[in-house]
């Protein structure tokens, strides 16, 4: 991976110096978190209540959560493991069940196992970063905008992959490429079995531009279905293969459920309308606890700018894109990537980095 995206403590993506934070009021499950956290090397904070914890829940960092909190928002959230004890089992995984928790840990029996997921999680800590675009509402322009980022990291020089994670779409291909890609495309990995090797994904996948693409083929006909592990595990190896993977996650509940619970930082585009920004106002409640901001498309009217219409969709700003002649010619042709080279594409690019990499310790932001 480039270099460029690693903070100066070779921290990677994990945010700030890669600590866990534990949530819990029971001293003794308190106490063993600690004792795991250091034995794997981790630093390691706490609080006694869900209050106490402030903003962590939001956060990009790995919780620790007791099993005796019960005033967690209801929302899933990727990074958490819950803990309790083996007497408690019945509590415990009722409230796995209640929060949809990935990991479940049961002290100390899930000690070893704990230490050696903490210590996984450091070692990965250079591992890539998963963007998910979608749109704020119809037509907003997410495939473009997620084609003309890709693009434009790939000439800031990091490796960067594009994913197609609307199977009902036309094809994300159609427009970057001006003939069909050849490679491996999602149908060829809906009998993959096991883990994917990040390698070989990279290797097998078409490129364009300096930039690796996973697409649906763009073609007439029924295209069949990936299945929901598939695609973890495809983009799990994504992130290990790649700097940046940009996921065109469409509008389609198949979609949400599939990709943007997988992203690290979701990127909602909106028109620079009213009725969009309501559209995409009321979406914002469906989609994960991961941190999220606006991009604005098009011209703005007066008296209106970027940051008012974030305000009101309810999501800070990530960029803004002004209208640019051209693109619906470009998409058309497969020939968006052309577009990258411009002042527009390029500060939309910069200030979406820059925001996606805030909090991870990276001097790449600034640049």
């Amino acid at each position: 991976m480039s270099e460029n995206l690693r903070g100066p403590s070779g921290g990677g993506w994990l945010p700030d110096d890669g600590a866990v934070f534990c949530i819990t009021s029971d001293p003794g499950l308190l106490e063993e978190c600690a004792r795991v956290a250091a034995v794997a090397g981790v630093p390691f904070e706490s609080a006694s209540s869900f209050r106490d914890a402030g903003r962590e829940w939001d956060s990009g960092r790995l919780l620790l959560l007791g099993a005796d909190i019960d005033d967690v928002p209801p929302r899933r959230r990727s990074t958490v493991v819950l803990l309790g004890r083996s007497v408690g089992r019945d509590l415990l995984w009722r409230r796995a069940g209640v929060l949809g928790v990935e990991h479940v840990a049961e002290l100390p029996d899930a000690a070893v196992w704990l230490v050696d997921f903490l210590g996984r999680r450091r070692r990965d800590a250079g591992e890539g970063l998963i963007l998910g675009v979608l749109g704020g509402c119809g037509g907003a322009g997410a495939t473009t905008t997620a084609a003309l980022l890709a693009g434009a990291f790939a000439g800031r020089g990091m490796s960067t992959a594009l994913v197609d994670g609307d199977r009902l779409g036309c094809g994300l291909e159609l427009g970057i490429a001006e003939e069909p890609l050849m490679g491996l495309k999602w149908p060829d990995l809906a009998s993959a079995s096991g883990s994917i090797d990040p390698m070989e994904l990279e290797s097998s996948l078409p490129r364009v531009r300096g930039v690796s693409v996973l697409s649906w083929p763009a073609s007439t006909g029924p295209v069949p279905p990936v299945g929901s592990s598939v695609i973890e595990r495809t983009l799990e190896a994504a992130r290990q293969a790649f700097d940046l993977v940009v996921v065109d996650i469409g509008r389609g509940r198949e979609g949400l459920e599939d990709f943007a619970w997988s992203s690290e930082r979701l990127l909602l585009v909106v028109p620079a309308r009213l009725g969009s920004t309501l559209a995409a106002s009321r979406m914002v409640a469906d989609l994960p606890s991961v941190p999220t901001s606006v991009l604005v498309r098009g011209a703005l009217a007066e008296g209106v700018d970027a940051e008012h219409i974030a305000e009101a969709v309810g999501c800070p700003l990530g960029a803004h894109l002004p209208e640019m002649r051209g693109v619906v010619a470009a998409a058309e042709g497969g020939r968006l990537f052309q577009l990258v080279s411009r002042r527009a594409v390029r500060g939309m690019a910069r200030n979406v980095l820059g925001w996606s990499l805030q909090g991870r310790n990276v001097e790449q932001a600034s640049r």
